[in-house]
C-alpha cells in the first residue's frame, strides 16, 4: 500500500527554491537546500528561514482553560496575556508524551505549538483529560502554516515585514496583521539563535516566503535544523525524550515543579525522583574523527553504559551526541562511542554545546 506524504503549504515554494524534500514523521520536508553546513553557518552567522509548518497549533479556551493546562502540564503555566511556557505532556507514570509551548492569548484563551509526530496523540489526550473542565480543546493545526526565521539578524530583518518586532520579549506571542491576514508572531527558537516563528493562514505564507527570500534570507532544512538544536542542547521527541523516560531522566527536571498542588503525573514522579535514576541523557564531544548517530553504544571502562539517541557532525565541535547512560559516569571523564564497530574516545560533557549571544 502506498503511503501518501502529507505536504505544507510551503512545499512547492521548497522544492522550486531547490529543497531535497524527504519524509519525515509523514510529511514531505527539505531536508537540505544549499549545504548542511552552509545553511548552519547561515543561521549562526546571519538569518536563516525554516517551513515548520507541519508544527501543530492546538486552541484551548473557556472558563478553565489556564487551570486545565496547569492539571496537564508539570510545569507552570503563565498565564499573562503574550507570555508563553515551555512545558512538557506527561503519562500518569510520569513519562513524557510531548514538549510543548503554551501561549496566553488571554487567560481564557491559550495556543498550545506541540511536535508535529505528536498532534493526534496529543489532541486525543488533551480532549481526554478536558471532560471535567470547563473548556473547549481544538486542533487547529490544518489552519496554520509557520516559518521559523533564526539567527543573529533574524529579528531585525523581521522588523522590516514587522515594525515593533524588536519589542517582543522571549517567549512570548504577539497577534499581527500581514498580507491582509491575521497571525502570531512568537520569539522562541530551536536553533539556539535569537529569531521569531511567524504563523499566517496556509494562503498567505507563500508570500511570506517569497518576502523573506527578497531580503536575503536563506532556505534551511532538517539538517542544518537538527544540527543547530543539537548543539544549542534540545531535546528531539521521540528520540531523547518519550513515554519510557521522565523529564528528570531527560535532563530537564527544570521543568517540573513539585510545588504545584497537582499535575498529571505528580505522584510517580514523586516517587521516582526520590528512588533515583541510574541513567539520565548525557552529553559527548568526541576527540577523534568521527560521526556519532543514534543507536551507538557508549562504553566507560570498557563496559557498555548506554546508547545515543541523537547525534551528528557539528561544524563547530565535530562530533557531537547525547544519550542516556550511567549517571555514575563524571563530568569530564573519557568513554568510548562505538561508531561502526570502531571504539571512538569522547568526553563527557555538559549541555549546551553552543550558548548564543541573546
Amino acid at each position: 500500500m502506498t503511503h501518501t506524504l502529507k505536504k505544507t503549504a510551503l512545499c512547492s515554494s521548497c522544492e522550486q527554491a531547490g529543497g531535497k524534500m524527504v519524509d519525515f514523521h509523514g510529511w514531505l520536508l527539505p531536508v537540505q537546500f544549499d549545504s548542511i553546513i552552509a545553511e548552519h553557518k547561515a543561521v549562526r552567522n546571519a538569518a536563516g528561514m525554516f517551513d515548520v509548518s507541519h508544527m501543530g497549533q492546538i486552541r484551548v479556551t473557556g472558563a478553565d482553560a489556564w487551570k486545565f493546562l496547569q492539571h496537564i502540564s508539570c510545569n507552570i503555566i503563565k498565564n499573562t496575556p503574550a507570555a508563553g511556557t515551555y512545558f512538557h505532556i506527561l503519562t500518569e507514570q510520569g513519562t513524557i508524551i510531548d514538549d510543548a509551548i503554551a501561549f496566553c492569548i488571554n487567560e481564557t484563551d491559550f495556543l498550545v505549538v506541540v511536535n508535529a509526530a505528536c498532534i493526534d496523540e496529543d489532541f486525543a489526550w488533551l480532549t481526554k483529560q478536558a471532560a471535567t473542565f470547563a473548556v473547549k480543546v481544538s486542533n487547529e493545526s490544518d489552519q496554520w502554516s509557520m516559518i521559523a526565521l533564526q539567527g543573529p539578524t533574524a529579528v531585525e530583518t523581521a522588523d522590516k515585514i514587522l515594525p515593533g518586532v524588536l519589542d517582543l520579549l522571549r517567549f512570548h506571542i504577539k497577534e499581527i496583521s500581514l498580507f491582509g491576514a491575521k497571525g502570531y508572531v512568537t520569539r522562541t527558537g530551536y536553533t539556539g539563535e535569537d529569531g521569531v516563528e511567524i504563523m499566517l493562514p496556509n494562503a498567505q505564507i507563500e508570500t511570506l516566503w517569497s518576502t523573506l527570500l527578497k531580503l536575503g534570507v536563506k532556505p534551511c532544512g532538517l539538517g542544518a535544523r537538527d544540527v543547530l538544536r543539537l548543539e544549542a542542547g534540545y531535546l528531539l521527541n521521540g528520540a531523547d525524550a518519550d513515554q519510557t523516560k521522565t523529564p528528570y531522566e531527560a535532563n530537564c527536571g527544570w521543568v517540573v515543579k513539585l510545588t504545584k498542588e497537582e499535575f498529571i503525573g505528580k505522584m510517580a514522579l514523586e516517587t521516582k525522583k526520590a528512588a533515583g535514576f541510574a541513567t539520565k541523557l548525557r552529553a559527548f564531544k568526541l576527540k577523534n574523527p568521527g560521526v556519532p548517530r543514534e543507536g551507538c553504544k557508549v562504553f566507560y571502562n570498557g563496559v557498555e553504559t548506554g546508547t545515543l539517541t541523537s547525534g551528528t557532525f557539528s561544524p563547530l565541535f565535530k562530533g557531537i551526541a547525547v544519550g542516556y547512560a550511567s549517571t555514575e559516569i563524571p563530568l569530564g571523564a573519557e568513554v568510548e562511542i562505538e561508531i561502526h564497530g570502531r571504539k571512538v574516545p569522547a568526553e563527557v560533557v555538559k549541555t549546551p554545546f553552543y550558548k548564543n549571544r541573546v
